[in-house]
């Protein structure tokens, strides 16, 4: 995939692909593939969410030190 995805739409494709396991509607051979996705997803997910709080804790630490 060429484009970045932001948070909002890794969550969302994330959350189509649980919902497709739970629902079983993914076959045993776009298993694994849909699994490597979701794991791609979750990790890109963890990155943003720690890349959001790093700064928003510097941005609070700049403010208490003005």
């Amino acid at each position: 995939m060429g484009t970045k995805l932001t948070y909002t739409e890794a969550f969302a494709e994330l959350q189509q692909i649980v919902l497709e396991m739970e629902n079983a509607e993914i076959g045993i051979d776009e298993l694994d593939a849909r699994v490597k996705r979701a794991s791609f997803l979750l990790k890109l997910c963890r990155e943003k969410l720690y890349k959001t709080e790093q700064n928003v804790l510097e941005t609070l630490k700049s403010i208490e030190t003005e």
